[in-house]
């Protein structure tokens, strides 16, 4: 709720949550629509959500005029479905977990309402009705920032009980901000799977004109349906037009951009195909394929959350690191400078790793090393300072992502602890390639 003070400003001006308000302070004037306080935050900030699509919060004063412009819109009626599900399409699963993807807003709450029947998605998205038969299921509502092992847990163990039930397909909407780890986690939780998983989310909410949300999905109901990939991909958008979709193995995709329609890039690998929105699907790399087999698909989707990820900088402190090992910390990865470096040889004692890397290792943690240059792969046999570390038992780990190594490390120390030292430098979901394959002038 609001404070009392602008409850009363509210109340005096005949304004309530919906009404197109205009607010002007010492920075000019805003108009839009005023919109529910969060939960979080102070409560004498105002929040409006202009005709662009943004909310913005604007600090009430004394000095702050505030003017309603006209009512709250009338409740718009639940959208009939345009268009029919058709038989004989091939059948595809869509796990909701949450964000703007599978959502519409409703603009006289300021809420979003999640699209969880096959009827209302329909109904936002009628081409869906052409291209695959869906059966929706919502499984959770999570800002991708608040996922943890046990949702990623959740979505792996849905993601084989859809397949196994007989899904062609099974599509996943997720946020986008930690998508890529949720990606990397279900490709190393997902045994014997002969079916495409894709994931894929919007960079911009439905309510704006530039969003890209539909169009995502639309890809990604072709990917699932009508592709031969047995594997899991994040399908996002290939540019910044809308000219058709990319799919990005798991292991190998990275968010590289805040707000950009196409901040997915694939990194030391190529990109697995591109999707129009006719479906159109060009293959462009090598892939997992389906095969005519009958294994069950297993989630194999315990982790050991006791794996810490570590940026290495000029005059970071090893207390880091021993603070770790203090709390029981099974496994680390480093994301070091250039090809795999990281303080070891300073006369400063205090930014000197070494000692504390001995110790961590005696005690038995698992340290991968990785490059937060993120294209190309680190090397321990060029400069002394790699092979001093790799002689230290650090695991260099080849042209791992930073983030795909950390959710690998998890997964080993959980599932295989025995053999977690030897396998994190060898690839087993597509993590490592033998020769990397970069395209880093990407104009983002």
């Amino acid at each position: 709720m609001y404070s009392v003070k602008l409850g009363e400003e509210f109340k005096k001006h005949g304004i309530a949550i919906g009404d197109r308000i205009s607010i002007t302070d010492s920075k000019g004037t805003n108009e839009g629509m005023l919109m529910p306080r969060p939960d979080v935050g102070e409560s004498d900030i105002i929040i409006i959500k202009r005709d662009d699509g943004y909310n913005i919060g604007i600090k009430y004063s004394k000095s702050t005029k505030i003017k309603k412009v006209s009512g709250k819109p009338a409740a718009a009626p639940d959208k009939k479905p345009s268009a029919k599900q058709q038989k004989g399409l091939p059948k595809v699963t869509l796990l909701y977990t949450g964000g703007t993807i599978g959502s519409r807003l409703d603009y006289v709450s300021g809420g979003v309402k999640a699209l969880t029947k096959a009827e209302e998605l329909l109904a936002e998205v009628p081409e869906l009705s052409g291209i695959v038969e869906l059966d929706v299921k919502q499984i959770m509502s999570v800002f991708s920032e608040d996922m943890t092992h046990a949702e990623w847990k959740k979505i792996a163990e849905e993601v084989a009980e859809a397949v196994n039930n007989g899904s062609k397909g099974v599509i996943i909407t997720h946020g986008t901000d930690t998508m890529h780890y949720t990606a990397s986690a279900l490709s190393f939780m997902l045994h014997n799977l002969n079916v495409p998983v894709v994931l894929t989310g919007a960079q911009r909410s439905s309510d704006r004109g530039s969003s890209d949300a539909f169009m995502n999905l639309i890809c990604a109901a072709y990917a699932a349906g009508h592709s031969d990939i047995a594997e899991v991909v994040i399908c996002m958008h290939a540019d910044s037009s809308d000219n058709e979709c990319v799919l990005i193995r798991g292991t190998k995709a990275r968010k590289m951009h805040t707000s950009r329609r196409d901040a997915f890039k694939a990194v030391n690998n190529s990109a697995i195909a591109y999707v129009s929105r006719k479906g159109e699907i060009k293959y462009m790399s090598a892939y997992k394929k389906h095969e005519d087999v009958k294994e069950k698909t297993v989630a194999k989707s315990s982790f050991e959350p006791k794996v810490e990820l570590l940026y290495l900088h000029p005059n970071s402190s090893p207390d880091v690191l021993d603070f770790l090992v203090s709390k029981g910390y099974k496994g680390v990865i480093l994301a070091g400078t250039g090809l795999g470096h990281m303080s070891i040889n300073t006369k400063h004692s205090e930014y000197n790793w070494k000692d504390s890397l001995k110790k961590a290792i005696d005690s038995g943690m698992v340290i991968g090393m990785t490059s937060q240059c993120l294209y190309g792969r680190v090397n321990p046999r060029v400069y002394s300072t790699a092979r001093e570390l790799a002689d230290l038992g650090i695991i260099y780990c080849e042209d791992m992502l930073p983030e795909t190594a950390y959710v690998k490390l998890g997964f080993l120390l959980a599932n295989n602890r025995e053999e977690a030292e030897k396998l994190l430098a060898k690839n087993i979901a597509g993590e490592i390639t033998a020769r990397t394959e970069a395209d880093w002038t990407s104009d983002i």
